[in-house]
């Protein structure tokens, strides 16, 4: 399925309803693990360390990899500096969503691994988009992924070439760019959507639950003056409003950021179906 296929599937909105509230289901078990993913620019430099990481890992089982290492890959793909790309991977250090090897004590370079939580986190993450994708075609995506674990390790470092490849991934547009580049941002677009009312997506200006500022900054790295602020501004631009009195009535949302939120999907899943197909083969005996 290309991304054309999957924007116009019948189902992709109930589909993507259901892959949104993985997402949140995930970020609330454990909002540090998920940090590294907290804005647009983290995101894409960590699919660029998943992909170093995973393909050194099918070279040498278990030897980790030297955080350099990492840092280089992040700076060849053009994401960061080499000073912010050493401080994401400090951080997830100190928060455990990675960890040294065990045994490398006492090495002056100690190779690090992507943590058992994280590990399971980005199972998840698998997981959600792929029954996403069986819902669209009654496929047994998500079955294979439990049966066959070794596919986590062979189809993100793809899921992560052809995210970093695509250039509607790396400079989105619109409402989407608005919260994609500020820290749970997609967080703040999950719960929006998740709120629409099922019914009204062919409205211009479609209801959602949410009712105050703050109850959508609950839980983020994010304050809620900070919210506030992109709020207006997505108001400016017409994407969002309040149905009242602000602050005191539903926010609705607008049928083009709608669009905008479910085509950026469609993307990112076409490009997961295609690493998923390139990796069955090799995989096929696990």
């Amino acid at each position: 399925m290309t991304a054309d296929d999957i924007l116009s599937h019948p189902a992709l909105e109930s589909c993507v309803r259901g892959k949104a509230q993985a997402m949140l289901a995930i970020h609330d078990a454990s909002p540090r693990t998920t940090s590294p993913f907290a804005t647009q620019q983290r995101w894409l430099m960590t699919q660029a360390m998943l992909a170093a990481y995973f393909r050194n890992q099918a070279q040498q089982i278990d030897s980790g990899i030297l955080p350099a290492r990492l840092v280089d890959s992040i700076v060849a793909h053009a994401l960061a500096s080499r000073n912010t790309a050493t401080a994401l991977i400090n951080e997830m250090l100190k928060y455990g969503t990675v960890r040294h090897v065990a045994g490398s004590e006492g090495r002056r370079y100690r190779p690090i691994e992507p943590s058992p939580i994280a590990l399971a986190a980005l199972s998840h993450w698998l997981a959600a988009h792929l029954t996403s994708l069986d819902g669209l075609d009654g496929g047994n995506r998500s079955v294979e992924l439990r049966e066959r674990p070794a596919l986590l390790g062979a189809i993100l470092p793809l899921i992560a070439d052809g995210l970093l490849a695509t250039r509607a991934v790396r400079e989105p547009n619109g409402t989407f760019s608005l919260f994609a580049w500020i820290d749970d941002g997609g967080v703040v677009m999950d719960r929006l959507i998740v709120g629409c009312q099922q019914d009204s997506i062919a409205l211009s200006r479609i209801p959602t639950d949410v009712t105050s500022v703050s109850w959508l900054a609950r839980g983020l790295n994010l304050s809620r003056s900070q919210l506030a602020r992109k709020i207006a501004a997505a108001e400016t631009m017409g994407s969002l409003g309040w149905s009242g009195v602000r602050g005191k009535s539903a926010l609705w949302v607008s049928g083009e950021f709608w669009r905008e939120y479910h085509a950026a999907q469609a993307v990112k899943l076409a490009i997961i179906e295609q690493a998923f197909e390139a990796c069955r083969p090799c995989c096929a005996g696990d």
